[in-house]
């Protein structure tokens, strides 16, 4: 599997803007489609993002389309979520996913998860 490690989450007022970053190592990372996730408390774990091997395809949950942003540098293994005009709803435990080629949006189509990295968003 692919070792995934998560970073760039803080806390931010609303309005505010966030680059999340997830490094992969372990596997050739280009024959991965990644995943952004998201946790908050009291809720199941949702989707946010997704894109494939490639970085030309990307798909994106409804209440982050049009401010969020997921992009790959296949050459440094990392895969990133620019978050803009942040709101206190998007408050969470945000994980970056992988799987083996074909972009997903379920939970349960990613095998290789990172820690997580917390992002707070203030009022």
């Amino acid at each position: 599997q692919v070792q995934l490690v998560e970073s760039g989450g803080g806390l931010v007022q609303a309005g505010d803007s966030l680059l999340l970053s997830c490094a992969a190592s372990g596997r050739t990372f280009s024959n991965y489609a990644m995943g952004w996730f998201r946790r908050a408390p009291g809720k199941e774990r949702e989707f946010v993002a997704a894109i494939d091997w490639s970085g030309y395809n990307s798909h994106y949950a409804a209440s982050v389309k049009d401010r969020f942003t997921i992009s790959r540098d296949n050459a440094k293994n990392t895969v990133y979520l620019q978050m803009d005009s942040l709101k206190p709803e998007d408050t969470a435990v945000y994980y970056c996913a992988a799987r083996l080629f074909t972009i997903a949006t379920k939970t349960s189509d990613f095998g290789s998860w990172g820690q997580g990295t917390q992002v707070t968003v203030s009022s």
